[in-house]
């Protein structure tokens, strides 16, 4: 680590004060460009914390930048991982306050909830499979704390890979009925189709995902726990949103979940 204690909490102060008043700031490695991975971690570390000190709880995990498409976007040729807080959570056809986001994005996922616990290293695609529970639709919307929605993968990290709000909805999938590579998404905002795709854009396959999440809790002595929900990456390019907007998320043998922005 490069950075000392002292700036941690300083760096996840202002992070995690910017999400919650919903304000911009610039990305935190233009003021420290030498921080490294364990300094990005541990200041996600601080946020949650921070959290849970408050009352909050940790309600699931989620996975970042994980496809192809999403990678090009931003720029980036690495997956990340975050949390999941409950205050995140929002009901099937809930409505998110936009006046509580900066400049949101949604995007289309599978999420996976287990039914045991998945630790690394070496966990592989079979034991993310043997440990699923079951498969459902998610809507995650992302809202980078970063001016512009611009970031290197630092300070993404640092910033709980731009977590925010999720929804999840449709029928629940069992894993052992289902390709999950062909598995097809569509995402329609306001009725018109504005994203396609298929599970596959995740690395190839969704539960790979999990897996590289197992191992690298696992580096750290962690590990997935039974009945976590963790969503596994936009299959897609994230897709801006503003109020007024209503946004829904169709998956293939899954049905549908729907969010609205007020």
């Amino acid at each position: 680590m490069k950075l000392d204690r002292e700036i941690i909490e300083r760096l996840a102060e202002r992070l995690e004060g910017c999400e919650l008043e919903a304000r911009d700031t610039t990305k935190i490695t233009d003021d420290h460009p030498d921080m490294d991975w364990d300094d990005a971690y541990a200041i996600q570390d601080e946020i949650k914390r921070r959290k849970l000190a408050r009352g909050a709880r940790i309600v699931g995990l989620k996975a970042g930048l994980t496809s192809h498409a999403k990678m090009k976007q931003m720029g980036v040729d690495t997956p990340v991982f975050g949390f999941l807080a409950d205050y995140f959570a929002v009901p099937d056809g809930g409505e998110v306050d936009s006046a509580k986001l900066i400049h949101p994005k949604v995007e289309p996922e599978i999420a996976f909830v287990t039914k045991a616990p998945l630790s690394g290293p070496g966990c592989h695609i079979g034991a993310v499979l043997a440990a699923t529970d079951f498969v459902i639709p998610a809507i995650e919307i992302i809202d980078s704390r970063y001016r512009d929605f611009k970031f290197d993968l630092k300070s993404v990290v640092a910033d709980n890979c731009s977590s925010s709000r999720f929804v999840v909805g449709g029928r629940m999938g069992d894993v052992a009925a289902l390709d999950l590579r062909t598995l097809g998404v569509v995402l329609e905002k306001n009725g018109e189709p504005v994203a396609f795709g298929a599970g596959a854009a995740v690395l190839g396959h969704p539960a790979a995902a999990i897996a590289m999440l197992a191992n690298m809790l696992g580096e750290k002595g962690e590990e997935i726990p039974a009945g976590t929900l963790i969503l596994s990456g936009g299959i897609t390019e994230a897709v801006a949103v503003q109020p007024g907007d209503a946004v829904t998320l169709r998956v293939q043998d899954l049905g549908s979940v729907s969010v609205r922005f007020a």
